[in-house]
């Protein structure tokens, strides 16, 4: 009899439960569930995109200065000093609503093209004059120009850069 038992003991001990692969299984799913919650990827992309639209409203504003700066103070737009406007305007093409047409006087000087808002399904940029980039520019009374986007981390703000 102690040789089937040895041999039955022998076998026994070989692998893994099925118990105890349950178990791991379940901690590894518990710990994936952990840090797909942690680091919430709906939440960064909204973060990413908010980053981009700061990086593009500063890269307008940029060339708005050296637009500025090149003509000793003086907004110029294709040799003819202009102005910007002074209540809150999209800048694109379209001649519907409150807009600004700005792409002519910084592409392709100033930019390669205008940067357009990156969730927007209707902003796009073809050309200087088919485009619609998602943003709002004004300039107030002591010549602040400021820009704006829509912000997905805080819907109910928005980003707004002023110089």
């Amino acid at each position: 009899m102690s040789l089937n038992y040895d041999r039955h003991m022998k076998y026994k001990n070989k692998g893994f439960t099925l118990i105890e692969m349950l178990i791991v299984i379940g901690l590894i799913a518990l710990l994936a569930t952990a840090v797909l919650v942690a680091v919430n990827p709906a939440r960064q992309f909204k973060f990413a995109r908010d980053t981009e639209r700061k990086a593009h409203l500063a890269t307008i504003l940029n060339a708005l200065g050296q637009n500025m700066a090149e003509n000793i103070g003086v907004f110029k737009c294709s040799g003819v000093a202009g102005s910007l406007p002074s209540l809150p305007s999209s800048v694109s093409s379209a001649s519907s609503g409150p807009m600004y047409d700005l792409a002519p006087c910084l592409v392709p000087d100033y930019l390669a093209k205008m940067p357009i808002d990156p969730e927007i399904p209707t902003a796009h940029f073809t050309s200087v004059t088919d485009y619609y980039t998602g943003y709002i520019i004004m300039q107030d009374s002591n010549g602040h120009i400021t820009l704006q986007a829509k912000s997905e981390i805080t819907p109910s703000s928005a980003i707004i850069m002023t110089r």
